[in-house]
Order: structure tokens, then sequence, then C-alpha cells
């Protein structure tokens, strides 16, 4: 967390201490200016005038931050918000004068001397412009434009996360969306291997519950690391070559300079389709698939490749998969990958490129 976010969290959780620490130290910087220009006078009057000034210009600040500024921002009735301010100017300014006039002149000014009588306060309104409405205001202005920047980085804030929740509700839902259907086909393989009294029903059990314990447990962050994601490919291409025994020839081959960080299970969903439609399709020949996954230079490169019947067409489900795939791909790596599926007589080919260097851990 940056210096300027810690003072923000500090301002909006102490607001009271944030805004008395303001206000002392505008206060210490004039009274320091006036020392240094008239220190002789400075004991006698110069504090006790520099603060009558100052809290005219507190409430000038507070009347323009939390009372004009909102309205206008609302967009609504500006004219009566302007003239609001023009009243709220005036009366601020009129109170300000009567106040110097009828109290501190008292204290600071060695009798006799005249005074203006209300009626010459309330009416000399080039008086109240120059001498006070300009004065008061333009110090407030300091308050105000500070305030200003706060409430748009808070804004901005709040934006940014609210953004970041919605794209995690959404790829949640996505992920939702591709789980339950990896579970189905798994659950109906099982179910038909112990129909038979497989005997290696019991060892589909146990991958089955690894694979479950990573997707429930281990893939609800953003990222995973790419070791682990390899080792879910490893648990499911074993389970499935347990039910096809040696009909189905699986290549998967590695190449990982370092351990980085990847998406979950979009690669478990992309390996799914292609023993979807390679191994559970007739093709007509033994079924190959061809998986190659390689880490160079924060460079993710991820290649599935399987054989299909020259019959075989793409299933609204298999659409519906890969369009989830890729609006999974938009939200956690946008403008930072390349997806793209190639379809001959023979064969069927998905291959992804991603940029990991934007990843986090």
């Amino acid at each position: 967390m940056s210096p300027f976010e810690k003072l923000i969290n500090y301002t909006s959780a102490h607001r009271v201490t944030a805004h008395v620490l303001f206000w002392t130290c505008v206060y210490i910087m004039f009274i320091s200016k006036n020392t240094f220009r008239d220190p002789i006078n400075y004991i006698h009057y110069e504090m006790l005038e520099t603060a009558f000034y100052l809290s005219f210009s507190m409430l000038a600040a507070y009347f323009i931050s939390y009372r004009i500024l909102p309205r206008l921002m609302k967009g609504k009735k500006h004219t009566m918000v302007w003239i609001e301010f023009i009243v709220g100017s005036y009366l601020i300014s009129a109170f300000s004068r009567t106040m110097v006039i009828y109290m501190l002149e008292p204290i600071i000014r060695t009798p006799p001397f005249e005074q203006e009588s209300l009626f010459e306060i309330m009416t000399d309104l080039p008086k109240l412009f120059q001498s006070y409405f300009l004065h008061t205001f333009s110090l407030s202005l300091f308050f105000v434009f500070i305030k200003l920047i706060k409430d748009q980085y808070v804004v901005q804030k709040k934006a940014l996360l609210l953004e970041k929740q919605k794209a995690e509700t959404e790829l949640k839902i996505l992920k939702a969306q591709l789980n339950p259907h990896f579970l189905f086909n798994t659950l109906n393989n099982i179910y038909s291997l112990s129909l038979i009294n497989s005997p290696i029903t019991s060892q589909s059990i146990a991958v089955l519950s690894e694979i479950l314990d990573c997707i429930l447990y281990r893939c609800s962050g953003t990222y995973v690391p790419i070791s682990q994601e390899v080792t879910l490919l490893n648990n499911y291409i074993a389970l499935e070559k347990l039910r096809y025994d040696e009909r189905l020839s699986v290549i998967f081959t590695t190449d990982i300079d370092h351990n980085g960080v990847i998406a979950p299970l979009i690669l478990l969903s992309l390996v799914e389709n292609a023993f979807k439609h390679g191994a559970g399709e007739d093709t007509g020949n033994s079924p190959i698939i061809a998986i190659d996954l390689k880490v160079e230079n924060n460079r993710f490169s991820f290649t599935v490749k399987n054989t299909i019947g020259k019959s075989e067409t793409e299933s609204e489900n298999g659409k519906i998969g890969l369009n989830n795939i890729v609006q999974q791909l938009d939200k956690i790596y946008p403008e930072n990958y390349t997806f793209k599926v190639t379809k001959s007589d023979t064969h069927f080919t998905a291959h992804l490129e991603v940029n990991l260097q934007n990843d986090h851990n």
C-alpha cells in the first residue's frame, strides 16, 4: 500500500482527527509567516487575528464542500444551488465582518475608534466582496481541492472494487458451468465400470477424489501454480486411461523453465474436450491425444490435439464449453493471450498461448 493510500485510509477512519490536524497545520503555517514578518506585535494580536480569519475560512470550506458541491454533482436544480451559494456566501462574509468589527477590533485596537453599524456592514457589498469574500473563500478552496481529490480517489477505488467483484462473480459462474459437466461425465464412466464389477473401479474413485479435492479446495483463486495444473491433468488422464485401457494413446509432454501461475481449470476443460471427442467418439482407428505444455521466458503454451471421426460434428455443448473458456480468458488475460482451434477431417487442435508476465502469485 502506497503512502497516499495509507493517508486516504487514515483520513477516512479518523475523519475528525484528520480535519483538526489539517486546520492546525494551516494555522501554524499562517502564524509562522506573520511571526517572521512582524515578530514584535505577534504576541499581542497575530495569533488571535489568524484564528478569527481561519475560522471564517473553515465555515466557507465546509459550506462549499458539504452543501454546495454534492448538490452540484447530482446534476439537478443547479439554479437553486447557485442561488444558495450566493446567499450563503453573502451571509458568511457579512457574519465575518460583523465578528471582526464587534469582537476582534475591540480586543486588538486601542479605543476610541469608530465602528460601522450593522446596516452599513450588510449593505457595503464592495467591502464584503473585496475584503471578506475573496479572502475567506480563497483560503477555503485549498480544503475543497484536497477533499475533491480524496473523494475522487475513493469513488474510483470503489468502482474498481465493484468491477473486480463483478468479474470474480462471473468467473465463478463460468467455472460452475464447467465443473458439473466434468463431474457428470466422470461419474458416468465410473458407474459403467461398477456395472461390470471392474477391479479398477476403486482406483478410479480414489483418483476422482484427488481431482475433486483440487477443484473444490485448491482452484478457488484466480491463479494457481502451473505444477498443480500438471498434477491435475495427470490424474485426469490416469482416470480416463483406466476406462479405455490400451485402446487409447495419450502423449503428455511438459517443458517448464519455471513454475509460474495460470488460471485454474481451463487446461482441464481443453483436455476433457479432447477426450470426449477424441476417445469418446468412434474415430475408426485407435484414438490418439497429444498434449504439449511449455513455459519459456514467461510465455505459456498449451496444445491439445486429438483424432476425430470423419462424421463427427461439433455439438452444442462443445461450443458452450469453448465459449466459456474464451470468456474466462478474456476476463483474466485481456489482450494477453491467443486461443485458436483448428479442425481437419482427422484431427481437432486447440492451442493456447498466455503472457504470464502480469500474473500474481
